[in-house]
């Protein structure tokens, strides 16, 4: 019988913390060192065989009432897989039998000397009361570490960060791998090769191809799989999603609460790598193949449940789930990660744009700043208008970065909105037509325009050299004949380029 199949769910007191309290004064005197001996718990027992009466791991407590044959004795208890033998002097026997202690040392037996004074209850006692300390310790261990895991995933670069804080809380490696056994992203000590390949081959266990169990037999994969290589504890745990993504980890140890550390963990990671947040997937799949087959904008929307769009452009995070972690934390799982690292995310619904100005000052109940992240947000637009609403957000998050601002939202027009749209278009056009053939001059000129003449700002905005903007807007001068110092010019030039 095993003491590990059958032990209770408090932590186990280490048979050195029993030889180290001063109020018992127990002794080792014969058998292996106590530094690897646990205890599950106590029994005692006159017993001449008390093997029907073990459940392994305990800490037997004997006076020898009924010893007669102490090999045999000890045969039992080491087959009935007891941690450890107490025997209690006096009265029957005025010291531990000689015999006894060398059965012991034959076994692999840890004997205990109980001096007189010492009660067998006393030693009961001492065994539950470090248990319950144990225990305390262990649930203030596990409650830190769901603490320091929750924290972790609000960071700006969620998976790694969860990952990091296990790998530290185990004092391991956490790592998440994906289907075809590739490690997408890991945190802390990396084991031998050896463990990594037995790690890798738990992966296949918990997530095989087809999700059936190993060795194509009946039944689902098992949630989770474990193992010991070189001295290191191994388990994998698959994520729930159906991505086939699975949680490794290896630590130097297996302790008891690490199972429910690791499965906050897996939660969190599950949550965070879900490709489909919000949003039914069927509809979403349905509005795809109909605008990839002709249909309009309008149509396609009406599949996705929202007749009005925000359009949120984003840069910042890292690693290759920061971006759907964005979009969990705005509401939405349509959202696109560009080449060049800059994220859009479409939000169904007005975005919370209500009422708002810029610079982050009212960002609504929908979008609020992401620490990590630079935010741009579009007006809240029809089906017809998303890619207008995309250069909104696009210029919003220019100015975002150029001024250094959290979260920056395009403000809708004003004054220029007294004009018949038509009129005001014509207008513009005539106006800014000497820039027509030029986008980067109008881009430019926008920009800058947009941070009130800072050549800097509309550097950093742009991407290009302070150097390049100044001769672009005295390009812009140029071409248009107008002193672009001059505020009236300024202002008339800002209403035409928000019209084009």
């Amino acid at each position: 019988m095993s003491d590990t199949a059958t032990a209770p769910p408090t932590p186990p007191v280490p048979l050195t913390a029993l030889l180290a309290h001063e109020g018992l004064g127990l002794r080792r005197i014969a058998g292996p060192p106590a530094e690897d001996t646990v205890v599950h718990w106590v029994h005692t027992s006159e017993m001449a065989d008390p093997f029907p009466y073990l459940l392994g791991g305990e800490l037997l407590l004997s006076a020898g009432v009924l010893l007669t044959d102490p090999d045999a004795y000890v045969s039992r208890i080491t087959a009935a897989r007891a941690a450890a033998l107490g025997f209690g002097v006096r009265p029957v026997h005025d010291t531990v039998p000689a015999g006894l202690a060398a059965a012991c040392d034959r076994y692999g037996l840890p004997l205990l000397e109980v001096p007189p004074e010492t009660t067998f209850t006393a030693v009961a006692r001492a065994v539950w009361r470090l248990m319950a300390e144990a225990r305390h310790r262990e649930l203030r261990r596990v409650a830190e570490a769901q603490q320091g895991l929750a924290t972790a995933a609000a960071r700006p670069d969620p998976v790694p960060a969860v990952l990091g804080q296990l790998a530290a809380r185990l004092g391991g490696q956490a790592v998440l791998i994906g289907p075809a056994g590739t490690e997408l992203s890991a945190a802390g000590r990396a084991p031998s090769a050896r463990a990594r390949g037995a790690l890798l081959g738990l992966a296949g266990v918990v997530s095989p191809p087809g999700g059936t169990a190993r060795g194509g037999g009946p039944g689902p994969a098992p949630a989770s799989a474990s193992d010991a290589v070189d001295g290191v504890a191994l388990t994998a745990y698959a994520l729930g999603g159906g991505q086939g993504l699975v949680l490794g980890l290896a630590a130097p140890a297996r302790e008891p609460g690490d199972h429910t550390v690791a499965g906050v963990a897996v939660v969190l990671l599950s949550l965070l790598t879900a490709p489909h947040q919000g949003l039914d997937s069927a509809g979403r799949s349905a509005a795809l193949v109909r605008l990839l087959l002709g249909a309009g904008p309008a149509e396609a929307a009406g599949l996705l449940g929202a007749e009005r769009w925000t359009v949120v452009r984003a840069r910042g995070g890292a690693g290759p789930f920061a971006a759907s972690a964005l979009g969990a934390a705005l509401g939405s799982a349509l959202v696109d990660r560009a080449e060049d690292g800059t994220v859009r995310v479409l939000l169904p619904g007005d975005g919370g744009n209500g009422g708002g100005g810029d610079g982050g000052q009212s960002a609504g109940p929908r979008v609020a700043a992401r620490p990590g992240w630079v935010l741009g947000v579009s007006e809240p637009v029809g089906p017809e208008q998303l890619a207008a609403a995309d250069t909104q957000a696009a210029r919003a998050l220019q100015r975002a970065v150029a001024t250094g601002a959290e979260l920056v939202r395009h403000r809708g027009a004003a004054l220029s909105a007294l004009l018949p749209p038509g009129e005001a278009a014509a207008q513009a056009r005539l106006l800014l037509a000497p820039l027509a053939k030029t986008p980067a001059l109008v881009e430019t000129l926008r920009c800058w325009l947009s941070l009130h003449g800072g050549w800097d700002r509309t550097a950093t905005a742009l991407g290009v050299h302070r150097n390049t903007v100044r001769q672009r807007i005295a390009r812009c001068a140029a071409l248009l004949g107008e002193d672009l110092d001059d505020p009236d010019v300024r202002m008339e030039l800002w209403f035409a380029l928000r019209r084009i």
